[in-house]
Formats: C-alpha cells, structure tokens, sequence
C-alpha cells in the first residue's frame, strides 16, 4: 500500500498524546520567540523583558487555541472515519498556513507594518513551520517509541503464557440464552456476524458447515475467553487452533485458516494487538 494511502498511527489520534504534544509544542514556541523574536516582537525594543514575555505569551496562546481547535475536529473527523497520511500531512499544513496568516495579521496590526505583505507571509510561513514542525517531529519520535516499547512489553509477557486448553465442546446461546448449537473446539473455524444473526463455520467430517442463532457478535464473544477463539475484525472471530498462517496482503493482515477451503480472514486494525498478543502465545509453543 502506498505510503500515503496508509492510516495513521493511532497514538496520533490519542486524546492524552495530543494534550502532550500542544503542551511540549507551547513550551518550545515560547522558548523560541523569546529567543529570536520572530514575529516583530523584536520591534518591542523599549519593553521590559517581563513585558516581552507576557506579550509573547499571548501570541503563543491565541495560535495554540487554533490548534486545540484544529484537533478537536480531527478528533471528531477520527471518530467517523481513520485518517490516511496523506489527509495528516495536508492537516499540519492547513494549521501551518492558518498560523502564518494569523501572525502576519498580528504583525501588521500592533508592530512594524510590512512593506509587502506577500513577503512577510513567506516569512512568517518559514517561521511558523519551525515553530510547528520541530515539536511535531519530536513528540512523533517519542509516541512511536513508546507504542514500541510498550508492544514488546506486552510480547514479551505473552510469550511467557502457556497456551490455553479450551473445553473439548464450544457452546453457543441465542439473545434469550438458550443453548442451541454446540460444536468440538477443534472442527470449529470461525464466526461470522450477519445484522442481528451470528453464522458459526465448522468442519463436518471433511465438509464445510455453518449453522445461524439469532444474537450479536459483541454477547457471544463474552462467552468464548477461555476457548482461544479471538475478535479480529468487526465481522470475524476465529478459532486459533485452526490458524494456518498470518500474512500481510495488499489491504492488510489477514489469517488463512487449516480447511478443506482456502477462506482468508481479515484482521482490523481495531483488533490487531489482541490477535498478535495471542499468536505470540500460540508460537512460542
């Protein structure tokens, strides 16, 4: 998949990690302009530095109130649908221009007046990206290494699990949970939700079968923790003791299940660390 079209990480879209990053980006900007004074804060010669910091301050606040304003959206653009890189990148962008155009404004309204306004928003584009780009790059880099360092934490634990050893029968109940079809743990495949219905796949003999009752995925699924059968998609659980192979397709990763039939089950992104945690489980057998 090209990078572009690639969803973004999802640290990116954490709540916590973005209070973190508009907190480590405001104390970089404030070091920043009270430095090098980018803005036409230089032109302020005759204030106390006191007086500097509190003006500045007040720069750096109205532009991170257009950020924390940028990402309440994008929160809320997350929510109904991920974001690609592409759609990130041009996000960061869109905050650059708008901070640019905000400081320009600020420029020619309270310090000295620009004789071309086109260059002085150049300029300000150059600086404003400075002021964003750096902090955005650091607090990326770290995110990214704590998501890492955090899986394999978590790898390294679930490697020292022993595998699960489900009851030699699966039993599954409808809405009313009534007992209504039960099938051997080893024939069983994988579950599929239909709108208001559940299909459970299993083996026969040698045969593909399926057989419907009437609930939802998200009640069935409470009740099979302890048979290692896994949600690996909003549509799909499967029965780990019938996964042949995990492998990375074209839209993603997906597991190819041991029956007579090649059937690939696809794994969201929602669920792939609960899936890997449970193949690290079941490889370290």
């Amino acid at each position: 998949m090209p990078f572009f079209d690639k969803k973004i990480p999802l640290f990116l879209a954490d709540r916590k990690n973005t209070i973190r990053q508009l907190i480590f980006t405001s104390i970089f900007a404030l070091v920043f302009i009270n430095l090098y004074s980018p803005f036409g804060l230089d032109t302020w010669a005759n204030l106390l530095q006191v007086q500097l910091f509190f003006y500045s301050s007040l720069v750096i606040i109205g532009g991170l109130l257009i950020i924390a304003i940028s990402r309440i959206i994008m929160h809320q653009v997350f929510k109904i649908k991920e974001l690609n890189n592409l759609t990130y990148i041009l996000w960061i962008a869109a905050e650059i221009v708008s901070l640019a155009s905000i400081y320009v404004l600020f420029q020619y309204l309270f310090t000295t007046k620009p004789d071309d306004v086109i260059l002085a928003f150049q300029a300000s584009l150059k600086k404003t990206s400075l002021v964003l780009l750096f902090p955005y790059t650091l607090s990326f880099l770290y995110f990214s290494w704590v998501e890492k360092s955090k899986k394999l934490e978590e790898l390294s634990e679930n490697s020292k699990m022993e595998k699960p050893k489900p009851p030699a029968m699966v039993p599954f109940r409808d809405e009313k949970n009534e007992l209504r079809f039960s099938v051997k743990t080893i024939d069983l495949l994988y579950l599929e939700a239909a709108d208001n219905y559940v299909i459970i796949h299993y083996l026969d003999g040698n045969k593909l079968a399926n057989f419907m009752i009437r609930n939802s995925m998200k009640n069935i699924e409470a009740g099979l923790r302890d048979f290692g059968i896994v949600r690996c998609h909003r549509s799909y659980m499967v029965n780990f003791e019938r996964v042949k192979i995990l492998k990375r397709e074209q839209d993603g990763l997906v597991l190819e299940l041991d029956s007579p039939l090649k059937r690939l089950i696809p794994i969201s992104r929602t669920y792939v660390e609960d899936v890997m945690a449970l193949f690290s489980v079941y490889s370290a057998q």
